[in-house]
């Protein structure tokens, strides 16, 4: 799986009532947790002071991610995406080092 830089900036629409952004945002937690379950969500930030959210995602190609990841949550159709594929940096830190080296 390929995994993508996702940052999120969700509005919700003028005339919209509580009860409905309260059932849409209890449902995309439930979604968020049934996805990170998955492996098809790895992290989720929200910026200091800002509303916005950058999350790493997974999925196998930009298409599946679209269709089958984030068009399946609940605040998507209130959603604005910047979508970045992500490659592997050979001076990557983390634990899935090219060379193999913890």
């Amino acid at each position: 799986m390929r995994e993508f830089l996702v940052e999120i900036t969700t509005t919700v629409p003028e005339g919209t009532g509580q009860d409905e952004i309260d059932e849409r945002r209890a449902a995309e937690a439930v979604r968020a947790r049934e996805l990170a379950a998955s492996g098809r969500l790895a992290r989720l930030w929200r910026p200091v002071g800002e509303l916005r959210s950058i999350g790493v995602w997974r999925a196998a190609d930009e298409a599946e991610l679209h269709e089958k990841v984030l068009g399946t949550l609940p605040l998507r159709p209130w959603m604005t995406l910047t979508v970045t594929a992500l490659q592997p940096h050979p001076n990557d830190p983390g634990p899935d080092r090219a060379d193999g080296t913890p």
